[in-house]
């Protein structure tokens, strides 16, 4: 039997975290390519002092008791944490990691991916082409909007709303608004960008960009109410959570004219089920939460899962720490 503290990795995660964990602990690595069950999930964890989890396992009371009371450290291969009780894990003095910071360019650059291929159609377009349509040079087809000088809206003014701003202020010459319930100073002096009600951003903004966390004030903010604020040739720009908009009222605005395209990185649920009308649509980009897949975004949430992992089991100071408290 190892003398290596037992945890749980439920997916293969990329090498540079990994060999970490399998040298330190006597590591159980989930191999399917899909998560594990729940009834699995919760074999598996049982007698486990870590346990390196994802997006798809709720981690939640039932989660830390089929663990056990050695249970001392979950390690979120995520920036959120949506999925975890940290009131639970906290009460029972069960340390919680996750991995920010490293993906900051990579999400923005998604976001603002999303962005361009919304508003210039080049999805549509690539179909239209893939559907052996393409004929002629076609002085009506595939019109799009324009970004120079425009308006970006930014929802949630943190590190990726900052550097989705930044790249649409400098690249782009785009006005900035955003909405936080704190003030970005930074923002405003480097990028003039000016801080307004919802109202306000949604009324004068050609691009809508959420940077938000998922939560309940944040929870379906995005409704039929909010998109029909928005100009009828704004585009909207979702890379946070899928929560945060409400999947119908987003088909609607679109299929109606209210709004002239969305670009997602994430849906609600994920995977957006097959059936979702959204996958109708032809002004929706959708791709499958791919904001941090980057070769350097990827390693890096790897190295900082697994050196919460093993400090976790060490008793010592979390590199990444939701609940120092």
């Amino acid at each position: 039997m190892s003398d290596k503290p037992k945890v749980f990795v439920t997916r293969e995660i990329p090498a540079a975290g990994l060999e970490k964990v399998i040298a330190a602990c006597d590591a159980d690595v989930w191999p399917e390519h899909l998560p594990p069950s729940r009834d699995i999930l919760l074999q598996r964890i049982a007698g486990c002092e870590g346990v390196l989890s994802l997006l798809t396992e709720k981690v939640d009371a039932e989660f830390m008791d089929a663990a056990g009371t050695q249970l001392k450290v979950i390690s979120n291969f995520a920036v959120g944490f949506n999925n975890v009780d940290i009131d639970e894990a906290t009460r029972r003095g069960i340390r919680v990691g996750n991995t920010p910071d490293v993906l900051t360019d990579a999400t923005a650059d998604m976001a603002f991916a999303l962005l361009i291929s919304a508003s210039r159609r080049i999805v549509e377009s690539q179909d239209y082409i893939r559907a052996g349509k393409w004929r002629t040079w076609e002085p009506l087809g595939h019109i799009g909007v324009d970004l120079i000088e425009r308006t970006v809206g930014i929802v949630g003014m943190g590190r990726i709303g900052f550097a989705m701003a930044k790249r649409c202020h400098g690249g782009f010459g785009m006005k900035v608004l955003y909405h936080d319930k704190y003030r970005n100073e930074k923002a405003e002096q480097e990028l003039g960008a000016r801080q307004v009600d919802i109202d306000t951003l949604l009324k004068e903004s050609d691009f809508v960009s959420v940077h938000t966390d998922l939560n309940e004030t944040t929870k379906g903010m995005f409704n039929a109410a909010a998109f029909s604020k928005m100009k009828n040739t704004a585009v909207f720009i979702n890379s946070a959570r899928g929560p945060i908009h409400n999947q119908r009222d987003l088909h609607d605005a679109l299929k109606n004219g209210e709004i002239f395209a969305a670009g997602l990185d994430v849906t609600d649920p994920e995977p957006i089920p097959m059936h979702d009308p959204l996958l109708t649509l032809r002004n929706c980009v959708i791709a499958p939460h791919i904001a941090s897949a980057t070769v350097s975004s990827r390693n890096g949430m790897a190295e900082i899962a697994a050196d919460n992992l093993i400090a976790g089991l060490k008793g010592e100071p979390l590199r990444c720490w939701v609940n120092r408290e």
